[in-house]
């Protein structure tokens, strides 16, 4: 069941973007590949043939001379969609990512910062602002990776790429629904190289069936600044796919339930994991929201370690190989101990330099020659 972004690979594209930590939502720019469209005829005739569909769908002329005003081709949107599948990731290195220790205490401050706003959330929703900030962390890094690419002009992009061209249309004709009904305008409508837009990340047609106006402007503005919409949006998303108020998402134990790395920590779950895993049907994701959620309500660190990756490395061990690599002169991208394809290249290319077969791969050999 598609409902709001089960399309993404969570364990890729999803995680890669709520790496980063701090900073503010950048603007579009002509340098971004992103925005960059090009002049391709059968686009345009494309174009041409769907307004024709849009307008039996309820889509009115005036929206569609709007909406549609400037849409273009975004080549790189059809080459993030085909590499998006890139490798999986394990339950670790996804929680290395979405509630490392940076995270944590940048999550913490917004936490503190939005409570008064969250608490009233939960008490109309029912469910905890603690998790509904959770998923703010995962989704756009606490409102700082929103998103800046135009939604129209992306899953126009993708409809007419066709690999998934059903679904896609389908968000195309909500996104302009979201026009015709005033929530927004056409300059704001933005968001991930996939149409899923604002603080939460919503997709268009779960934008439709779950959006909210908190705020009582008349708008449900999942874009603005003010999370709040967004925020409560999001609790009336789990409120609706079954959260059980004053019951937990789950907690860690010692044998039995749900081990998603071998020799790694355990999880007890229950109904409010699997409302979790409805926002994004994945066990990696939800396990990621409910842990970020109890560290920003105070609590510590898993309790069971995770144990040495395929190549015998600890997270601690990957953290000192980015280190070392980073230190003569081979960027990593940070050592937060993940070992994605920018430390993989960086291992590679040092590899090169001393005469190694250039294989990418880590080892205890290699940390050891690093020094």
């Amino acid at each position: 069941m598609f409902t709001r972004r089960h399309f993404i690979a969570l364990s890729g594209a999803t995680a890669l973007q709520a790496c980063s930590t701090g900073g503010s939502v950048s603007a579009p720019t002509a340098a971004d590949p992103l925005l960059r469209t090009v002049p391709n005829p059968a686009f345009d005739a494309w174009v041409a043939n769907f307004k024709t569909r849009a307008l039996s769908k309820g889509i009115t002329a005036s929206t569609l001379q709007s909406g549609m005003r400037g849409v273009g081709f975004l080549p790189e949107v059809i080459e993030r969609d085909r590499n998006q599948t890139e490798f999986k990731r394990s339950f670790e290195d996804y929680l290395a990512i979405v509630a490392s220790e940076e995270k944590i205490k940048a999550g913490r401050a917004a936490f503190a910062r939005e409570r008064s706003r969250l608490n009233a959330i939960e008490a109309k929703y029912g469910v905890p602002a603690n998790v509904v900030c959770a998923i703010w962390g995962v989704e756009s890094n606490f409102g700082t990776r929103r998103g800046n690419v135009p939604v129209v002009s992306a899953t126009a992009t993708l409809a007419f790429e066709g690999r998934r061209g059903a679904f896609f249309e389908k968000q195309l004709i909500a996104a302009l629904k979201i026009l015709q009904t005033g929530d927004t305008t056409s300059n704001r409508l933005v968001g991930s190289w996939a149409g899923a837009m604002g603080h939460t990340q919503f997709i268009p047609t779960s934008y439709q069936l779950f959006a909210v106006d908190f705020t009582g402007d008349g708008r449900r503005d999942i874009w603005s600044d003010d999370p709040s919409d967004a925020l409560a949006s999001t609790a009336a998303y789990l409120a609706k796919s079954g959260w059980q108020r004053s019951q937990p998402w789950g907690r860690e134990v010692t044998s039995g339930g749900l081990q998603p790395d071998p020799g790694g920590p355990r999880f007890e779950v229950g109904q409010n994991f699997r409302a979790i895993k409805r926002y994004n049907n994945s066990d990696n994701y939800a396990l990621g929201v409910g842990h970020l959620s109890d560290r920003l309500a105070g609590g510590g660190p898993l309790r069971t370690p995770f144990g040495p990756d395929k190549y015998g490395l600890t997270i601690k061990d990957r953290k000192r190989l980015q280190e070392r690599l980073t230190a003569k002169g081979f960027d990593t991208g940070g050592a937060d101990g993940v070992l994605g394809p920018k430390s993989r290249n960086a291992i590679a290319a040092y590899q090169r330099s001393v005469g190694l077969e250039a294989t990418g791969n880590p080892s205890q050999a290699l940390l050891q020659r690093l020094g």
